[in-house]
């Protein structure tokens, strides 16, 4: 058993015999098996129980347990209490989610405090294997069905090697005692439920059955290995970024000539928020219709004539009150510097604009378009609402959306920005001084 377990620490590189590595010591099988297996080990280890009152007596006696077993090894105890329950009330989560958050945040601290390596739990294979369940049943993708990692971050897991079984063995032939956790024994949640009446059935059809999940969890996570560095790649060369609308841009032509287009899309926008219901709906609709829109809490995906669209959420912008010409930021990315010209020019692009000054009137105002905007495009006599105009030249949703304008005094449009000034600003023969504008990267 010790052997297994060193040579898996070897084998992923997990501890160091120089540093100091915490043990989460529940008093549980698991968890006092591997305080036991590390110390003989020769690591230096110190443990770190948490007393969660969620059972009563019960919770009280596991803390008794871990202090005379420490006691007993000359092993360094941390211990801390905690009310998990108020703190699940205060939080809006479940008990368990609140367990988890303090159990973690307490092992984060004291890594710190102590200036350990780490914390080293003792999940083993047959945890990995419910997981592995958990997420099969729930529709998981690749990542889901590669189990536990043996090392996250700081959290290590010397134990994924072996078995529940093999655990118990081991702590009987070396005569030593733990506690039992009571709501383990029984099946009123889904990871007991699969751990209590699945996993039996499935060992009576094979024996085997957690040993060879565990090795296909461990094929999983190589070939993940393999997915993530194609997708990597992918990204690199598909996804375009646009900092002024802080939007990214994926070709759907280009999307098209992938091997798997579902599989990119689930990489790029899960992390985004996006769930597996909405990848496969883009993945279907991305042929059809421009205008569709899927959104999480803080993205919203368009799918346009000819590619894909992934932003945030409507940009917050105050609108930015101009006295006088001078250069003035509008945001993280962009200026608007304004210069007062006596020489008579004309410069025209989408993103530096020549205007009559004497038409001009102080001061001006940068703001994001609003309903019923309108304005009178350069080279036209009429009137235009600015989002007819947008529709006209073909801008996206979250162009339109984005769209930002300059106004005068009396709230007229002077530039719908990067896309046109209104006539009635433009430079004609009685001009004398002009006024440059651009947009310039800040």
């Amino acid at each position: 058993m010790k052997k297994k377990v060193a040579d898996f620490i070897g084998k992923h590189g997990l501890l160091s015999h120089e540093g100091l590595h915490l043990v989460a010591l529940s008093g549980g099988a698991d968890s006092v098996a591997l305080l036991l297996i590390l110390k003989d080990l020769g690591y230096r280890i110190e443990a770190a129980h948490c007393n969660f009152h969620l059972r009563g007596e019960e919770s009280n006696r596991d803390e008794e347990f871990v202090k005379v077993l420490c006691t007993k090894e000359n092993i360094p105890l941390h211990l801390i209490h905690f009310d998990t329950k108020e703190y699940a009330n205060l939080h809006q989560v479940s008990i368990e989610m609140a367990a988890r958050n303090l159990r973690y945040g307490y092992f984060y601290q004291l890594i710190e405090d102590l200036g350990a390596e780490n914390v080293c739990v003792a999940h083993h294979r047959d945890d990995a294997v419910e997981t592995l369940i958990m997420n099969l049943m729930r529709g998981s993708g690749i990542h889901g069905l590669t189990g536990i990692r043996a090392l996250h971050d700081k959290i290590v897991r010397p134990l994924l090697c072996v078995s529940r079984q093999e655990i118990e063995d081991y702590l009987h032939s070396i005569g030593q005692r733990y506690v039992v956790d009571s709501t383990n024994l029984v099946d009123n949640v889904l990871r007991n439920k699969i751990r209590l009446n699945v996993l039996p059935l499935l060992e009576q059809i094979n024996p085997h059955v957690s040993e060879n999940i565990g090795k296909s969890a461990q094929f999983l996570q190589e070939a993940e290995k393999v997915v993530k560095a194609a997708i990597a790649q992918q990204k690199e060369e598909l996804v375009k970024c646009n900092p002024q609308q802080q939007a990214e841009t994926v070709s759907i032509m280009d999307l098209k000539q992938l091997p798997s287009p579902e599989l990119f899309l689930h990489e790029w926008l899960a992390e985004k928020g996006f769930n597996s219901t909405q990848v496969e709906q883009v993945a279907i609709h991305v042929d059809g219709l421009p205008g569709r829109t899927f959104e999480t809490a803080d993205y919203m995906l368009l799918i346009d004539r000819e590619h894909l669209v992934l932003a945030p959420h409507k940009m917050p912008m105050k609108p930015l009150r101009i006295p006088e010409a001078g250069r003035y930021r509008i945001n993280a990315c962009y200026c608007i510097d304004i210069k007062d010209c006596d020489n008579i020019f004309i410069l025209k692009s989408n993103n530096c604009i020549t205007i009559d000054k004497a038409k001009v009137k102080y001061p001006l105002m940068i703001r994001l378009i609003e309903n019923g905007d309108s304005f009178i495009p350069y080279g036209m006599k009429g009137k235009k609402l600015v989002s007819d105009f947008l529709t006209n030249i073909k801008c996206s949703l979250l162009e339109k959306r984005n769209q930002m304008v300059i106004t005068d005094c009396e709230g007229q449009i002077v530039w719908l920005i990067g896309k046109r000034i209104d006539n009635r600003f433009r430079v004609t023969g009685q001009t004398t001084q002009v006024l440059q504008i651009a947009l310039i990267n800040s």
